[in-house]
């Protein structure tokens, strides 16, 4: 039997009520979508080089582009710049050392930490074994390089030369770049602030016999972490949860893969020109994202952070208490 008049318009009426009804929800859909895409600039500490592969690797594994985040990676000299770089609105992103956002925090700046990169301290200080320096208390009068005045090597030896009761005024700091320690077997400095992996490629590069101070023996905290300006954390949310998941994964990849990372280091680094010394500098890398207690990539210790902020303000590197766990936002991490 054909429906009748009233049946049809009842019907059709009840199609468009559910379809009107679907509407919004499809609507919502995509909006969530388009908010967990986009575009995000991440300002590092450093040139494109080899312990970054999982980043530069984005054009060959495409592990943002698959969360729907257009990476743009923006070289700087330092975690000071990175942080400066997000200040000025350059990037949304600062990788950069713990020491730089401390002392951002102190000036005032609303800054948050969302990830931990990597929870292991890598600094150090270098010298000769010639020069006799074996402790922090014998860099008084010394020459000494830094990466940049930027940087967490400078953050780091300021921790050392504090712990010995030295201020930057009992030494000279020179700026002498990442790769530091041409100056330092040429006489121009004493020694040389650096990490794991500064450390690794001079000893390639014939360094010698040194002395190695190791900062994590003093202050053994997160060395790396990624963080934002307080007031994109609201409206970029569901875009700087998609790059979390995709570095995570970007690390996770790096970890797993070392090998296809060193040979990709050699096209995409900077410095990538010896492929068995990308491997050793990432596997060093590997090693340093990797938290202790089985904590999934990029967990924020807070204690240890907050032990770290304190620390800075009884050495006098920062005049206000951090309260690290308002400074920190682990909300964006995504699922283990």
């Amino acid at each position: 039997m054909l429906p009748s008049p009233t049946r049809r318009t009842l019907l059709a009426a009840a199609a468009s009520l559910a379809a009107a009804s679907l509407a919004p929800l499809a609507a919502r859909a995509q909006d969530a979508r388009t908010a967990a895409s986009g575009k995000i600039t991440l300002a590092g500490w450093s040139k494109p080089i080899s312990e970054i592969t999982n980043i530069l690797a984005e054009p060959d594994k495409g592990f943002f582009k698959a969360q729907g985040v257009e990476l743009v990676y923006l070289p700087g000299a330092g975690g000071g710049d990175a942080i400066r770089n997000i200040l000025s609105g350059q990037a949304d992103v600062a990788f950069t050392d713990p020491g730089s956002f401390f002392m951002a925090l102190d000036k005032g700046e609303k800054l948050r930490a969302i990830y931990d990169i990597y929870p292991r301290n890598v600094f150090n200080v270098v010298s000769l074994k010639s020069a006799g320096i074996t402790r922090p208390a014998d860099l008084k009068g010394k020459r000494i390089g830094v990466y940049s005045l930027a940087s967490g090597t400078r953050q780091n030896l300021l921790v050392l030369l504090h712990q010995a009761g030295l201020t930057e005024a009992d030494v000279e700091i020179v700026v002498t770049g990442v790769l530091n320690f041409a100056p330092l077997l040429q006489g121009q400095v004493d020694a040389t602030a650096a990490t794991d992996t500064g450390l690794l490629v001079g000893r390639r590069r014939g360094l010698g016999d040194v002395n190695v101070m190791n900062v994590a023996d003093t202050l053994n905290v997160s060395s790396d972490l990624f963080v934002v300006r307080e007031q994109i954390l609201q409206p970029k949310q569901a875009l700087l949860r998609s790059f979390l998941k995709a570095y995570r994964d970007s690390a996770a990849w790096m970890i797993a893969q070392p090998e296809e990372a060193a040979t990709l280091a050699g096209k995409r680094a900077i410095d990538g020109t010896d492929r068995a010394i990308n491997l050793e500098v990432i596997k060093l890398r590997n090693a340093a994202s990797i938290a202790s207690g089985g904590r999934p990539l990029g967990t924020i210790d807070l204690d240890s952070l907050q032990k770290a902020a304190d620390v800075y303000r009884a050495l006098g590197l920062v005049q206000q208490r951090i309260d690290v766990a308002a400074a920190v936002d682990a909300s964006l991490l995504p699922a283990a």
